[in-house]
């Protein structure tokens, strides 16, 4: 029996392989099929499953591209309503594998129709459970992504009861040597504290998860309930695509093709940027936006735009482009980008910001504090900032005075450059990104 972890620390999003005599099946397979078709060849292993742990709402999975290139079974609950070919997979039932069992055990409490898979020896004895977003390490799934979307919808209140017998019913009386391999780690926004263990055992997660202590139902539903982190705007998109089963990968990005300049002036499509923030400071197109390629980027393009709403990239070069559309497809946008761009030499430049004048003249500019709300418990960075956390600050820019020039400031400065270019684009004022330098400040009491 083999077990391998594939882990993308873009969206933090773990899937797995597991095999047993040259058969493979696989659980929440991400985007692109290659890293698996290619591990099975390298193990000489035959794909026979793919198990779908519930509706990701974080990541679109390649689940029905790999079953139409290797003919392996998709498995999800009935309880999905999936309109991609599958067998239903669901409490008790089993999946044969090499000399190995993996079994479905019900746990709603991330969503109406999650499971959790319980990997079991030839010999019967339970080695690992698949946890999906039921139990990650340190933390569980959120329970609040449910309740607009999907076959079955349901308050976050009514998850997070469920979430509290699920875990106690099923998770917690497996046996404590049983290994847990969750499908996301630490800055996943599927839960809120996750430890940076990757993998886990069930009795290790008794003695540290906070969410297996001892505690009332309704202590549980409140501590669930709390601090939850933004929601992007993707997250529902997803669902939705997940269930219907996504398009092979490599025929979805083949419509996106370079774009003269001329042929964007009238464009009512967003212009994103995606080059570093210094770049763009420089030089850059009147009417861009700034979102620059790091490690999440597509989770703060997921945020920023909206399922359906069309944009172009402008790109640093053609070598950075396949990384930006497979980024893209990570999150099911591919279909709304209309084209790329080479970046080009522009009239429009960012204002020089005079760091020390504004050390000595606050007073003087309007400072947005983009930040999100769990960050704003810390404490404010400046007493008359305006807090509007990025993922709202287009929806509310209607918020923003433009009496004074604005600065704009985050946690460590890779989202004031998303959001200061956001507002320049609307006002007519200065528009400043204090960017690093915020970490020369400290909270106010």
């Amino acid at each position: 029996m083999q077990i391998e972890q594939f882990y993308d620390t873009g969206l933090a999003q773990a899937s797995y392989a597991i095999i047993s005599n040259n058969e493979m099946v696989l659980v929440d397979p991400a985007r692109d099929p290659e890293p698996y078709l290619a591990f099975a060849r390298e193990n000489h292993a035959k794909i026979i499953g793919i198990i779908e742990t519930h509706p990701h709402a974080d990541f679109v999975s390649s689940h029905l591209e790999l079953h139409k290139r290797t003919g392996a079974t998709i498995y999800t609950s009935k309880l999905v309503g999936a309109s991609y070919p599958h067998k239903t997979f669901d409490e008790g039932e089993q999946i044969e594998i090499g000399h190995c069992t993996l079994k479905a055990l019900n746990t709603p409490g991330h969503s109406p129709d999650s499971i959790c898979v319980l990997l079991s020896d030839q010999h019967g004895k339970e080695i690992a459970v698949f946890t999906g977003d039921t139990l990650f390490v340190g933390d569980v799934g959120r329970p609040d992504l449910r309740e607009n979307v999907g076959n079955l919808q349901a308050k976050a209140r009514e998850l997070a009861k469920a979430m509290y017998y699920s875990l106690r019913d099923k998770i917690m009386k497996l046996p404590t040597d049983v290994l847990v391999y969750p499908a996301h780690g630490p800055g996943s926004l599927c839960g809120k504290s996750m430890r940076n263990e990757l993998q886990s055992t069930i009795g290790k997660e008794l003695e540290e998860n906070p969410a297996l202590g001892t505690m009332e139902e309704s202590v549980f539903i409140e501590m669930l309930l709390n601090d939850q982190p933004f929601i992007p705007k993707y997250f529902i998109h997803d669902v939705a695509l997940n269930r219907a089963g996504a398009s092979d990968l490599e025929i979805s990005l083949s419509h996106i093709i370079h774009t003269e300049e001329s042929e964007i002036d009238n464009t009512s499509a967003l212009l994103v940027d995606t080059r570093s923030a210094q770049a763009f400071k420089t030089s850059h197109h009147h009417h861009a936006i700034n979102i620059p390629d790091g490690n999440k980027f597509e989770t703060w393009l997921g945020s920023i735009i909206a399922p359906g709403e069309s944009f172009y990239l402008i790109i640093e070069d053609e070598q950075t482009l396949s990384r930006l559309l497979h980024k893209l497809a990570k999150i099911g946008y591919e279909a709304q980008c209309k084209g790329y761009l080479s970046a080009t030499v522009s009239s429009q430049m960012s204002p020089v910001f005079d760091l020390s004048f504004f050390e000595k003249n606050e007073d003087n500019f309007t400072i947005i504090d983009i930040r999100n709300d769990n960050e704003l418990k810390e404490g404010k960075l400046f007493k008359h900032a305006i807090h509007i956390p990025l993922p709202r600050l287009r929806e509310s820019l209607q918020a923003i005075p433009e009496e004074k020039p604005i600065v704009v400031h985050c946690a460590g400065g890779y989202r004031s450059a998303i959001g200061s270019s956001i507002i320049a684009a609307s006002v007519a004022v200065p528009v400043y990104d204090l960017g690093t330098a915020v970490n020369d400040f400290s909270p106010i009491s």
